[in-house]
Order: structure tokens, then sequence, then C-alpha cells
């Protein structure tokens, strides 16, 4: 196990098979990130993604929750300087990051939380799992694209529900609409998400990159442009 610099905070473990875990580990405090542990999340995805001994990732939390947010009781020192460094911001690094990444999201996933599970490309939820964004609530604005990237996957009108009301969205909510790929009982979280890096890691490296890239960036456009992107790639 690779441990992080921040006391163990942020766990690092990479297997000869080249899955590597990223466990959010601070169970007492429901997972809920410092400064440190945010800067730390973005320098372990950057380095993940440049490790070639790596070919897929998944990002999960210990104890009884995913991630439950940005610690309010360090709130102030989270949000001062500049936020838009790309190098500091973890969700920028997994957008960056050409591995697929995997989300076991485990109990509450709630607003940070909540983006840093919509920065992976596949999500697996324990049956316990809720999707909460109460930036309206703390009157803070999104600025890791939550409000921009949940409308694209569940729908605007779902959205703009869950956003403005601030009410969680359930793990079986989540797979109806399409957030979750899958929903397992709490114990078979971890095994299911390795079932998917496994069938992952059977397929020709280079090609899943390719993919996911033009994927990826294809959803970002209209279909014209994106089905230009085979051509390129």
């Amino acid at each position: 196990m690779e441990k992080s610099s921040q006391e163990n905070l942020i766990l690092v473990n990479r297997e000869s098979d080249g899955v590597a875990w990223v466990t959010i580990n601070r169970p007492k405090s429901l997972n809920s990130l410092t400064k440190s542990m945010i800067v730390d999340l973005a320098r372990i995805f950057k380095s993940l993604d440049a490790d070639d001994s790596v070919r897929v990732i998944i990002l999960t939390g210990s104890g009884r929750s995913f991630c439950s947010g940005v610690d309010l009781t360090a709130a102030e020192d989270v949000f001062k300087g500049d936020v838009k460094d790309v190098e500091t911001d973890p969700v920028a690094q997994m957008e960056r990051c050409r591995k697929p990444i995997i989300g076991a999201i485990g109990g509450f996933a709630v607003t940070a939380g909540f983006e840093i599970s919509l920065a992976c490309d596949l999500l697996v939820a324990s049956n316990d799992a809720k999707f909460l964004d109460t930036h309206a609530r703390f009157e803070i604005f999104p600025s890791w694209g939550l409000s921009q990237k949940l409308s694209r996957v569940i729908g605007p009108s779902r959205a703009r529900e869950a956003s403005l009301t601030a009410m969680p969205i359930s793990a079986e909510q989540a797979e109806r609409w399409g957030l979750v790929n899958y929903v397992v009982d709490r114990s078979e979280l971890l095994k299911k998400a390795r079932q998917i890096a496994e069938a992952i890691i059977k397929n020709n490296h280079d090609l899943v990159l390719k993919y996911k890239a033009v994927i990826n960036d294809g959803f970002k456009q209209d279909l014209t442009r994106a089905l230009a992107l085979e051509k390129v790639y």
C-alpha cells in the first residue's frame, strides 16, 4: 500500500494486474475533504495517469460514506486562493486521466463527493448509497461541474429537482435514471467494481484508452462533429 502525504487520509494501492485503488480514508468524518486531501487527490490521479503499469483505477471511500463533501470546518481554507488551478483540482485531473475510472459508491456522495462521482467513467453503488447536492442549502456555487454534468446524465428536469430541493437520489433511483451502472449489496460493492476492472483489463489497452477518449470527447459535441472524431483517433 502506497501511503499518501496526508497521514493516510488518501490511500493508494497499485496491484500487479494493473488495477489501482484510491480510497478516501477519513471515515470518522464521513470522508469529508480538507484542502490537503483535495490537493492530494489531484496529485494522485495525475500520477496514476502517468504510470504505465496502471490500466484501471477504482475510487472508493472507507467506512459508511463515499465522500460527504468539503469539511465545512475547513471550508474557508478550501475555497481561498486559486480554486481554478487544474494542478490541485481532483475533478480536472480525473477528467484528464486517460485510464478508465470506476467509482465504487458506498453510502453518501454529497455535493463535492457527488461531483467527484460524476467525474468517474462508470459507477457501482451500494444499495444504501445516496447522491445529494447541497450547494443551494449552504450558499456555495458549484465549481466542479455538477450544474452542467448532472442534467446531461439524468435529464434537466430531474437535475433541477435534485439541485434545487437538495433532496437525495437513492441508489435505486440513480440506477433507474442511468446515473449508476450497477446497484449491489454493500458487501459486494468492491467485488463488483473489481469485476468490471478485470473485464476492462482483458481488452486491448491502447484501444480502451482511445475508446474512452472518443466517447467522452464526442459527448461534448453535436452528432456530426462527434462522428468525425472516429476518423481522428
